[in-house]
């Protein structure tokens, strides 16, 4: 473009403005896993257990996400995997 319609012309700015909001609505969406601390592991285990979501298996040493059957030896691990669960099943959902 050249002349005074060069200074109108937004379409630059419009389309990176398009590709941010586009690219804070996936971070949106996304489920974060990195806050997961050996702290809130232990106390979203510790409520799975008393929902019967994950059943301990002592002699194994492992605990046992029910709904997928996965078997898992760290609380950390637990946690982190039944946030990502939780976050495709509500995706599945809406």
């Amino acid at each position: 473009m050249t002349g005074p319609d060069i200074l109108d012309d937004t379409t630059d700015d419009y389309e990176r403005l398009e590709t941010e909001l586009v690219a804070q609505d996936r971070d949106a969406a996304r489920v974060s896993t990195a806050d997961v601390d050996e702290r809130s592991a232990r106390r979203l285990v510790g409520d799975l257990i008393e929902d019967d979501v994950v059943t301990p298996v002592p002699d194994q040493r492992v605990l046992v996400h029910g709904p997928s059957g996965e078997a898992f030896d760290s609380i950390t691990q637990l946690a982190v995997f039944h946030r990502g669960w939780r976050a495709a099943r509500d995706a599945e959902d809406n």
